[in-house]
């Protein structure tokens, strides 16, 4: 099969003397002796972006984001410390890339391994990009189906909205998010208030699994990816619309 850029990103990164990988918020990153250098991110918060952050030397950022917008960002959180972000699906040259992940290296690598790096090696480049629904699940057939029913139910409820929290679609009673859909290891699961006490009961059928970030507050996801009780949805969105609605949409819903 032909390699893809995610295949591309680990060979430029762990060719370098001792470095690694690991998974950091569903992100691959590289390191060497606990520093890390690179960051490979997949439509970060919905940006769209197949990108690299790297652990740039001082000035570089600003350097290649104003000579070359088109291949270079700033990402957030790091890019504050002077991380740069390479967009790697835009034409930019692969030896390039290899030479900046080089550089983002040297700079957190002790000294003693600065001797072994040799020469900067042609890395294969990918020979296919990342098909759309790689790139955005949410835009993969299976999502947009759910999506377009669980949008049909939520904004059935009395000053319901939908809007987009990083990257996640959402909706909303007035200003408070009542529904959530997210993606996380290729399952797609929706996301509703049910208090804490009910969170160990339902957590009983493997379709349920308390979210992250969320879950404290008495949030649970239910499994849809690959099927969905479209009627026990309805009944956990109107229970969580119910939990945070103003009375007068509570009243609205009584007389709708």
């Amino acid at each position: 099969m032909a390699r893809d850029i995610s295949e591309a990103v680990r060979d430029t990164c762990l060719w370098l003397p001792e470095a690694e990988e690991f998974l950091s918020h569903g992100s691959p990153n590289f390191r060497v002796r606990g520093k890390t250098f690179a960051t490979y991110v997949v439509n970060h918060h919905g940006d769209g972006r197949v990108a690299l952050w790297l652990n740039a030397p001082a000035g570089a950022q600003e350097l290649h984001v104003e000579a070359e917008p088109r291949h270079f960002f700033i990402p957030p959180y790091v890019g504050p410390r002077g991380w740069l972000g390479v967009i790697l699906d835009r034409g930019i040259d692969w030896h390039r890339i290899t030479e900046l992940v080089r550089v983002a290296y040297e700079k957190v690598a002790p000294n003693e391994l600065h001797g072994r790096i040799g020469k900067t090696p042609a890395i294969r480049p990918p020979a296919k990009a990342l098909s759309i629904s790689q790139i955005d699940p949410f835009k993969s057939a299976r999502a947009l189906t759910v999506l377009s029913k669980l949008r049909k139910i939520c904004l059935s409820y009395p000053e319901s909205s939908e809007g987009s929290q990083f990257g996640h679609p959402v909706w909303a009673a007035g200003k408070k998010t009542f529904a959530m859909a997210r993606y996380a290891e290729a399952r797609l699961s929706l996301c509703f208030w049910v208090g804490v006490d009910q969170q160990g009961l339902l957590t009983a059928d493997p379709r349920y699994a308390i979210p992250p970030y969320i879950g404290h507050n008495g949030w649970i996801g239910l499994d849809v990816t690959k099927e969905c009780d479209w009627g026990e949805v309805q009944g956990l969105a109107l229970q969580s619309y119910r939990h945070f609605a103003l009375k007068r949409m509570l009243q609205s819903l009584k007389q709708a």
